[in-house]
């Protein structure tokens, strides 16, 4: 599994630049797909990741923190989706929470890499690794899907709405 990692380590810029690629396409799909709607949430929540991505890109993968520059990238960008439901959205997509959950666990496993690796110093193979390669990349994956297709794969809404319609029972 290290040597797993190590291939993926090694393949970070491009990974990167695919991802990157994905999201500037599926920004692309919303805005063509919008144009004759009254509703253009998924495409300006396709605007906020592309922005994000494409940034995301010129910060130097060698510098000192590099962990703590992604977290601080996905805790802004949460912030700007959130602003975004605020201000300009009259119905939530179904992939505003798929975004919000992503970004939320992308920022996760970036600051626990950070304290892993900068603070504590450990730079020998554990579990945490392997959840932050291959659950960063799946994550980013998932959200470029629901971003374009804007259905509830994971069933996150379901969940929602179970676990709201528990709470409501739990309370009377």
């Amino acid at each position: 599994m290290l040597d797993f990692l190590r291939v993926l380590a090694g393949l970070y810029d491009y990974i990167t630049i695919f991802t990157t690629w994905f999201f500037v396409l599926t920004f692309l799909y919303n805005l063509s797909a919008s144009i004759n709607k009254h509703d253009k949430g998924c495409a300006q929540l396709a605007f906020i990741m592309m922005i994000s991505y494409t940034s995301s890109i010129f910060m130097d993968p060698q510098s000192e923190t590099p962990h703590l520059t992604l977290f601080l990238f996905d805790v802004v960008t949460i912030v700007f989706l959130i602003l975004w439901r605020i201000f300009f959205s009259k119905t939530i997509p179904i992939a505003f929470y798929y975004l919000i959950t992503g970004l939320s666990f992308n920022a996760f496993v970036f600051y626990g890499m950070h304290y892993d690796s900068i603070i504590l110093g450990n730079l020998d193979y554990w579990w945490f690794w392997a959840l932050y390669v291959i659950g960063q990349i799946t994550s980013d994956l998932i959200m470029v899907l629901v971003l374009a297709t804007n259905k509830d794969l994971l069933g996150l809404i379901r969940l929602k709405h179970y676990l709201s319609r528990l709470k409501k029972h739990m309370q009377q």
